[in-house]
């Protein structure tokens, strides 16, 4: 089986290393001085994704050995906060994948995830049975006017308007440019964890039109608890952007909130019916093991591979 993406070791971020292949095993070289080098030997088979921060470098045969233990390896920024290129093993499932497909292909599934992603944010709100993508964005944009108010009321800063306009940016008010620069932060730590299941980034189910769609869409799950309040306490600072950039590194904890990301976005794939059901904890932190690829139909649904389908075959 393949690990379990809540396994305290699913998530393995490095920064200025050398990643090689020895004859034990994939390690990562520290140079301490120019006369030692430490060793770091990394548990490959224990790993989902190895994230490689600034300063990496890593060889084909340590690649090789990580994509044959099913290990996802994502080129990050400092700290997680960019995700620039993703390499996938061949052994990872594309549940999760065809999932996302299902749900966003069907305009009343794909519905039914922006609303469990409302409820998600805003747990006591009180949404109609009927609602539609239109009221949701309305109740959604009341909401954030409210907590926007909240913010500014305990800084003292008055009238609070978001305004993201990347052509007058040295004109915005500190807040809107430490926000800015925080939620791409954000944004980065979400695409990571997306590519390391193997979604689709582009498939979003509010937010459309961009190859960042879903990342969009997942990273406003965590807004009013990480960029938000950041931004807010940076409102006298000189340099908001920097200021947003480095204590975000600093105060997250990336690998508390990679598990998170991952944990919302399989329970929001799972059809609603099947949770009771299921048991939840294994059906949502597993990455399922693919023994074969299967065949699709359309009326029966996966077929076995390696079957001989003609009439009186053998």
């Amino acid at each position: 089986m393949l690990p379990r993406v809540a396994d305290s070791l699913s998530f393995l971020y490095l920064d200025m290393v050398r990643v090689v292949q020895d004859d034990t095993g994939v390690c990562a070289q520290i140079q301490v001085d120019e006369h030692r080098t430490d060793l770091v030997y990394i548990p490959t088979a224990a790993l989902s994704c190895l994230l490689l921060g600034p300063g990496v470098s890593i060889t084909t045969p340590a690649l090789t050995t990580l994509a044959r233990h099913g290990t996802s390896v994502v080129c990050v920024g400092a700290g997680g906060v960019r995700a620039y290129a993703g390499i996938l093993p061949d052994s990872l499932t594309t549940h999760w994948l065809e999932q996302q497909v299902a749900t966003w292909a069907d305009p009343s599934r794909r519905l039914e995830v922006a609303v469990r992603m409302y409820r998600m944010r805003f747990k006591d709100a009180d949404i109609p049975q009927s609602v539609t993508l239109e009221q949701l964005r309305g109740m959604e944009g009341q909401r954030m006017k409210t907590f926007y108010k909240i913010l500014a009321q305990q800084h003292g800063i008055g009238r609070f308007r978001r305004n993201y306009r990347p052509d007058q940016w040295d004109s915005q008010d500190p807040v809107n440019r430490a926000l800015s620069a925080a939620n791409t932060c954000l944004y980065g730590i979400v695409h990571a964890a997306l590519i390391a299941l193997g979604l689709s980034p582009a498939l979003g189910y509010v937010h459309a039109g961009t190859q960042h769609a879903f990342v969009y869409d997942m990273a406003d799950l965590y807004k009013a608890d990480t960029t938000l309040p950041l931004a807010f306490a940076l409102h006298s600072s000189d340099n908001p952007e920097q200021e947003a950039r480095r204590r975000f590194r600093e105060d997250l904890r990336l690998l508390r909130l990679m598990p998170r990301i991952i944990q919302d976005v399989q329970s929001l794939l799972t059809p609603p019916h099947n949770t009771a059901d299921d048991d939840t904890d294994d059906e949502h932190s597993e990455r399922r093991d693919v023994k074969m690829v299967h065949l699709w139909d359309p009326k029966t649904g996966v077929l076995p591979a390696g079957v001989n389908y003609a009439e009186g075959g053998t």
